[in-house]
């Protein structure tokens, strides 16, 4: 579905320069720079390309994922005073790429025969674990290892597209109601600083 391939590119772009703003808060030199909105943009759908066994992974199959990575680093450069006026947009660009990036890989996952339950898994590593590889070669501690809701929306989005599935096989409007609900989740839980807070008892 060509609005499907549009959206995967933007969700790209955006995951890229969120890596590249990442590289040049900390100093990074520009094949930082790069090596980050890389790993930020692909990161998560190449480990579950590896995890699942289908190589070559997917943006070596196409070369647009790798132009517009590259295409980040002078975006963030040259322009970076005006993306960060657009952090909002960004923020809705990278929740749909979540939303999106779930629904994708656990659709490839269920394609070569493994059950939904580890389908579902490997969606949610497709969306986060690029950010998780950014935050970790950039000193962070990783989002989704803090109370903010990230991953637990795209696991909810994911378990919404298994059972509209079972409802209805085949239908678009499955996957644009399981991205929305990504979206819905993590939209509110920013909005109202929604977290999932772990405090065993002592």
């Amino acid at each position: 579905m060509n609005w499907i391939y549009a959206l995967d590119m933007i969700g790209t772009l955006v995951f890229a320069i969120s890596g590249v703003l990442a590289a040049v808060e900390k100093k990074f030199d520009v094949v930082g720079a790069l090596v980050l909105g890389f790993v930020t943009a692909v990161g998560g759908g190449t480990l579950r390309d590896v995890l699942i066994g289908s190589t070559p992974v997917g943006w070596m199959n196409d070369l647009n994922y790798l132009i517009i990575i590259v295409a980040a680093l002078p975006l963030c450069y040259f322009a970076k005073k005006y993306i960060l006026r657009l952090r909002r947009s960004l923020f809705l660009f990278d929740t749909i790429g979540i939303g999106l990036f779930t629904i994708l890989g656990l659709q490839k996952t269920l394609s070569i025969g493994l059950s939904p339950a580890i389908a579902v898994l490997m969606g949610v590593v497709s969306a986060t674990f690029g950010g998780v590889i950014r935050d970790v070669l950039s000193n962070e501690v990783p989002l989704i290892f803090r109370k903010e809701i990230y991953a637990s929306a795209c696991l909810v989005g994911g378990v919404m597209y298994l059972l509209a599935e079972y409802l209805n096989e085949g239908h678009t409007l499955n996957i644009v109601a399981s991205i929305s609900l990504v979206i819905i989740i993590r939209y509110f839980a920013v909005k109202n600083s929604w977290g999932l807070n772990f405090n065993p008892i002592n």
